[in-house]
């Protein structure tokens, strides 16, 4: 189904540079590349299929202006 694994068992404490670092990593991935990443992420932290995500529920947001009118 998907390409990438997620490895729960490996977690590594790292300091904010090591962090930064690994950011230049995804950085100099294609952008088609990354956005399978992300999509793959997201489908395992919500728990929704890869190729199948939830649909937007926008009955649950309204936009109104935040000026007054006078």
């Amino acid at each position: 189904m998907s390409e990438f694994r997620l490895d729960r068992s490996a977690f590594k404490l790292q300091s904010a540079k090591e962090a930064a670092d690994h950011d230049s990593y995804y950085q100099k991935m294609p952008l088609q590349e990354r956005a399978k990443v992300i999509n793959y992420l997201k489908s395992v932290a919500y728990n929704y299929p890869e190729d199948n995500p939830p649909r937007l529920d926008r009955t649950a947001f309204s936009i109104r202006s935040r000026r007054s009118n006078g």
